[in-house]
């Protein structure tokens, strides 16, 4: 049967950017989607300075030159948001908020959005001070005081590894026991950088142009307290965007996809890539990894290749 595309590529952030560029350079007609701008959550970073051979490139920077590589190889990036899929049959069915678009294999490189705390100044200097990944970030405010918000694993191990860094880092969670193992709390607390502020959460992130300081409110009666700090580091959890592909994809209880090594899923020609899938580490290397991967499997798969 005669399909649209050969691969169709729900995302285009890092991860479906870089898997059109292997797919259009593997010979397949790829389409990447997204709902809004194309880039991912990265082109909220003011500067990447982690990613192998490149220096320091903003956000933006990175995602344009992805953009433009897929692109120039023939790649196309439609603007149109997927709402649903048919993925078990042959072809794979995309339904497009316009359109539906037949297709021969899918990527699913949706990602993730991350939860935010919803208090006044957070969204006004994100990237200026309020970061959601302290790996990516923490280097910028090295020598400096931080905050970290949150109470499980994530939290806890932005806290130590932001006490490697920064002059001093408050872990603030608005109650007392925490989602985190105890090995991981026992490291914290054996940290003389590092001050627990429980029973509290965010009211307010303070700052002109840049963080500044939050005022913080007790969850238990205790006095509201002013915490001057450079950066905070926002850890409460993150939203995979699988719930629509839910149906015919098993989800993981805190409902992110499962693929092996090479991203293919329980379903035939059907991939997850990127931080939408289950995974240890969620960075810009390791999206655009995924999405090599992906494409990289797709080619072999509808060739009838040996896989890989």
């Amino acid at each position: 049967m005669k399909t649209d595309y050969d691969v169709g590529i729900v995302g285009a952030g890092p991860a479906g950017l870089a898997a059109a560029v292997y797919a259009a350079r593997g010979g397949l007609s790829a389409i990447c989607f997204e709902k809004e701008m194309h880039g991912g959550q990265i082109i909220n970073s003011p500067e990447v300075e982690n990613y192998p051979a490149l220096g320091k490139i903003s956000g933006v920077e990175f995602a344009t030159a992805l953009y433009d590589q897929a692109t120039r190889f023939g790649a196309r990036i439609e603007y149109e948001e997927i709402l649903s899929a048919d993925l078990k049959g042959d072809p794979k069915v995309l339904h497009g908020a316009a359109r539906d678009y037949t297709v021969r294999a899918v990527i699913l490189a949706s990602g993730v959005e991350r939860r935010k705390l919803g208090c006044e100044g957070e969204q006004r200097l994100s990237g200026r001070g309020v970061s959601y990944c302290a790996t990516c970030d923490g280097a910028f405010f090295a020598g400096k005081p931080a905050a970290v918000v949150g109470g499980g694993n994530n939290a806890v191990e932005d806290a130590l590894y932001l006490a490697g860094l920064c002059s001093k880092v408050y872990l603030i969670h608005r109650r007392q026991g925490f989602r985190a193992t105890e090995a991981e709390l026992a490291k914290l607390r054996a940290n003389p950088k590092v001050e627990f502020v429980l029973d509290a959460t965010v009211g307010e992130i303070r700052g002109e142009s840049k963080v500044e300081s939050i005022l913080v409110k007790s969850t238990a009666g205790a006095p509201d307290r002013v915490l001057e700090v450079a950066a905070v580091f926002v850890a409460v959890g993150l939203l995979p965007q699988n719930s629509r592909f839910a149906a015919e994809l098993p989800l993981t209880p805190e409902g992110y996809l499962t693929a092996d090594d090479n991203c293919r899923t329980a379903l035939p020609r059907v991939y997850a890539a990127g931080d939408t899938r289950e995974k240890n580490l969620r960075q810009l290397i390791t999206a655009t990894a995924d999405g090599a991967l992906a494409a990289t499997a797709a080619v072999a798969d509808l060739a009838g290749e040996a896989r890989l």
